[in-house]
């Protein structure tokens, strides 16, 4: 990869109803604008609001065939992980800039793995303090979408309980329990107060617990992470929310299926974490936003792995506000240079040179882990 000039490519999404998009027009003129050749599928923004000739005006290429995009690029910018039938387009030493959620993709590791390509995953990429830059915005918008999507079906015509979430005066309002207390539970807590909802949020963390007390006054109760407690919590929930993430790695089954029996006919689940393999024991499938809901034990499951997909023109506007400064960054100075003293980037990296080199992420795939400096 050159110094100074990159070509990035950006083919359009192919995941069920997945209307978002890598790069926005003005990110592509960013790219543009530092000396880097932009190509674009056409129709690759549509889905978010952007047509072709936005990234026309910003000097970007539309080209019409998505094997073009991948062959001629040194680096992919996508939003969600390849399927099986983009496996073709992969080649040694391509950067794939992406979310990859390897921890529940095994098959897609495998040929990563076996083609060379270096898979950097949006979700791993952690700064100092541990927060993910990358995966912050998503996880705003999942949290606040599931609040909506778990009212939309405690709607008696779509299978739940006939349950307003706020209630009426006199009529008591729905029980929103959710699952841990990072970004995608603390914005989902916003919007279930915000509609009048009880909330209660378990956490492990009792750092963060004081945390969520001073940040909503107590309008909020706050449960230890532990069985008995989500066991009595869960059996109580209208609308229960799996907001937990571990980075890199499967997220852990607190809630079995003994307790889903246990919950109220017609409430419902919303898994946040599907992607990373769900942290609810009857999440045993995923859902796409054209089929998005199962039923089991009474109980409705909402299973969708792409949430923001739903709301691509907010979704891609905030995924491009994070991901431009990194992508910049590799396509100036090239893999190596820019990964050099970049720990956050070096995170980031899940596969490189044949090799897995996230150690969570080989952990939930019993596959061997090769730390990145070995091969840098």
């Amino acid at each position: 990869m050159s110094l100074h000039q990159c070509i990035v490519g950006v083919p359009k999404e192919i995941k069920n109803n997945e209307n978002r998009v890598a790069l926005t027009p003005g990110g592509a003129g960013m790219l543009r604008m530092a000396g880097h050749q932009v190509l674009v599928e056409a129709g690759a923004g549509v889905g978010s609001g952007f047509g072709d000739d936005d990234y026309a005006k910003e000097g970007a290429t539309l080209i019409t065939d998505a094997a073009e995009v991948w062959a001629r690029s040194e680096m992919i910018m996508k939003v969600k992980e390849p399927l099986p039938s983009e496996y073709g387009y992969f080649r040694e030493g391509l950067i794939l800039f992406t979310y990859l959620h390897l921890a529940a993709a095994k098959d897609l590791a495998e040929h990563l793995v076996s083609k060379g390509v270096t898979g950097i995953a949006y979700e791993t990429i952690q700064l100092a303090n541990g927060s993910l830059p990358l995966l912050t915005p998503m996880s705003e918008v999942a949290g606040r979408m599931s609040v909506q999507i778990g009212a939309h079906f405690l709607e008696k015509f779509y299978g739940g309980r006939g349950i307003l979430l706020g209630g009426v005066p006199g009529v008591p309002p729905a029980d929103v329990i959710i699952l841990g207390g990072g970004i995608v539970g603390t914005n989902a807590a916003k919007m279930a107060l915000g509609l009048g909802a009880n909330v209660v949020i378990i956490e492990r963390s009792a750092d963060r617990m004081r945390a969520l007390d001073d940040i909503f006054g107590g309008r909020l109760r706050t449960l230890m992470s532990n069985p008995h407690n989500i066991a009595n919590a869960v059996q109580k929930a209208d609308l229960l929310i799996g907001a937990v993430l571990i980075p890199g790695a499967r997220a852990p089954r607190l809630v079995t299926e003994a307790m889903v029996q246990g919950m109220k006919p017609g409430a419902v689940i919303v898994d946040v974490a599907v992607d990373q393999g769900g942290s609810i024991e009857t999440i045993d499938r995923v859902t796409t936003h054209s089929d998005p809901t199962y039923e089991k034990h009474g109980v409705l499951h909402y299973a969708v792995a792409n949430m923001p997909g739903a709301v691509p023109r907010t979704s891609t506007l905030a995924l491009t506000n994070v991901t431009i400064p990194y992508a910049l960054e590799l396509a100036g100075k090239g893999f190596s240079q820019a990964i050099a003293g970049n720990t956050p980037l070096q995170l980031g990296v899940n596969t490189c040179k044949g090799h897995v080199t996230h150690s969570a992420v080989a952990d939930a795939l019993s596959m061997p882990y090769m730390p990145l400096s070995a091969l840098t």
